[in-house]
């Protein structure tokens, strides 16, 4: 049986490489013939699932945190000119910061300067993966940036991971960046203002309030906005992975209502019709109901060692002889 390993990162904890080789270990363990795949939805760990299938050689370049200070970033170049950035590596919920990290001065002038660097480099294009910011800024902080190093003079594409508008994004995100509802309303505020003074409007555009509404400043100034998790999809060649597999797993570190919302496990879904479909996840939050029922099994593991032990749960499921695959 051949099962096509495709999860996402384990925020935080595990990389999408190393959850898909800890799954695809259990598999093999039983018998299975797995085949590693590990994606992104355009937020952290893009580029690096990228990497491999476009040829992309890394550039250091000099960037700034949320809160200004100095910290290093890179860009990656692929063999035809394109320059991928990735805002969370500068900019995430995640990156480093020995100060308060404090949602309402949190900005993306530190992806500006990697974008900058990028056209610098030669790039005839910028992607920048825009998931997982600890922004909501509307992307004021990266226009600063940009500004300041002379303009883009290349065309921009914004990956989102999400389909929620800029009016939306401090409201939606602003709690898990550490806003409290007074700040909730500061950011939304914030975000009229800016929306307001740019040369087109995005305050009801879907995808535009990804990375704290950095997206819809990109797109106001000409930026074409992607779903990333379909075009991570196309890079690693999906859809003729799939083809040939019994299954396919997917992986993230939560599965709840937000998974159906531009994330990698809706993607996967809509892309593997007629296959059975496993997840493993490091937890269940609210919502998971509405997509849990998409699945022929739903499995938690937090760990390397539960993943593996997953791996082999799924390859006793598909085994010829042990009846029609059921819920795990």
């Amino acid at each position: 049986m051949r099962v096509v390993v495709a999860p996402d990162s384990f925020k935080g904890t595990y990389s999408a490489g190393e959850v898909a080789s800890a799954i695809a270990a259990g598999l093999g363990s039983a018998g299975a013939e797995a085949v590693p795949l590990p994606v992104a939805d355009g937020g952290e760990g893009t580029v690096d699932v990228l990497s491999g299938p476009l040829g992309l050689s890394a550039r250091a370049a000099a960037s700034r945190n949320p809160w200004g200070a100095e910290c290093p970033g890179s860009i990656a170049l692929s063999r035809d000119g394109a320059a991928f950035v990735e805002l969370a590596s500068v900019c995430g919920i995640t990156t480093p910061h020995d100060g308060v990290r404090d949602p309402v001065s949190a900005s993306t002038y530190g992806v500006g300067m990697l974008m900058i660097a990028a056209a610098r480099a030669g790039a005839r294009e910028v992607v920048v993966a825009a998931g997982g910011s600890a922004t909501s800024d509307g992307g004021a902080g990266a226009l600063r940036a940009i500004r300041a190093g002379g303009g883009l003079p290349v065309p921009v594409t914004v990956l989102t991971d999400v389909t929620t508008p800029y009016r939306d994004a401090a409201r939606v995100f602003g709690p898990q960046k550490g806003a409290d509802p007074a700040q909730v309303e500061v950011l939304t505020s914030r975000l009229r203002a800016v929306a307001s003074a740019l040369p087109r409007d995005p305050w009801d555009v879907p995808g535009t309030g990804a990375a704290g509404g950095f997206a819809g400043a990109m797109w106001a100034f000409g930026a074409s906005l992607v779903p990333g998790a379909g075009y991570v999809l196309d890079a690693l060649n999906f859809d003729a992975q799939v083809a040939s597999a019994q299954a396919v797993v997917v992986g993230e570190g939560r599965l709840d209502g937000q998974s159906t919302q531009g994330k990698i496990v809706s993607a996967v879904l809509a892309r593997s019709p007629g296959v059975n479909r496993f997840a493993v996840v490091g937890s269940l939050g609210p919502g998971a109901e509405t997509i849990r029922d998409e699945f022929t099994g739903v499995l938690v593991a937090s760990t390397p060692e539960e993943m593996r032990a997953a791996g082999r749960v799924i390859a006793g499921r598909l085994r010829p002889g042990s009846g029609r695959p059921g819920r795990a």
